[in-house]
């Protein structure tokens, strides 16, 4: 078994472990279940597990709260999940995304993920969403949020495909907000 530790400047640690079996997977996610701020991830037998700062945390409830502002604003219903783990031992893949939202009907698989991003390197987070058939994914990082679409790969975009009208450099101007309560007020009185 071979193990990477990352120590960042935001307190968050990320350690890889490889050659980890599903049966394994499901014990360390049942040692870590009552655990806050602890994430895994799990491809063909390597579990990354990290733990996420409070920088990560207020990032990922933003920009929820932003896009769903916007979703409600736009009559588009959406069902928000959260993060439940999707993935299965068939697939041989399991990850908690940070935010997911199903648009117009629930499903079994979001169609939207949302992942912020405050480490490096650990497994491809592409590579889980597309194996899961995740239609489209972005990223917030560095301050900036990129979107990628599945086709038979992923591909960067621009412009979400699901949401056409939403200003992605808007919706990111409001993201960089020092408080959470004013960003939401003043991006709902930008889109009206």
């Amino acid at each position: 078994m071979t193990v990477i530790l990352e120590k960042l400047e935001h307190q968050e640690r990320c350690l890889t472990f490889s050659e980890i079996s599903w049966s394994q997977l499901e014990a360390i996610e049942a040692a870590f279940d009552n655990i806050a701020g602890v994430s895994l991830a799990y491809l063909d037998g390597i579990l990354e597990i990290m733990t996420t700062s409070p920088e990560h945390e207020d990032a990922k409830k933003t920009i929820g709260l932003l896009l769903e502002a916007y979703m409600r604003e736009k009559g588009i219903r959406f069902y928000g999940r959260g993060g439940p783990s999707l993935g299965s031992k068939e697939q041989q893949v399991r990850k908690e995304p940070d935010e997911s939202y199903n648009l117009e009907t629930k499903k079994a698989m979001p169609d939207l993920v949302i992942e912020v991003i405050f480490t490096s390197g650990g497994i491809d987070k592409l590579r889980f969403y597309q194996r899961m058939g995740v239609p489209e994914v972005w990223f917030w990082e560095d301050g900036l949020l990129r979107l990628s679409c599945l086709r038979e790969e992923y591909e960067r975009i621009d412009r979400s495909e699901l949401l056409q009208n939403l200003d992605i450099a808007l919706l990111s101007r409001y993201i960089m907000y020092a408080d959470q309560y004013d960003a939401v007020t003043e991006f709902i009185q930008a889109i009206r």
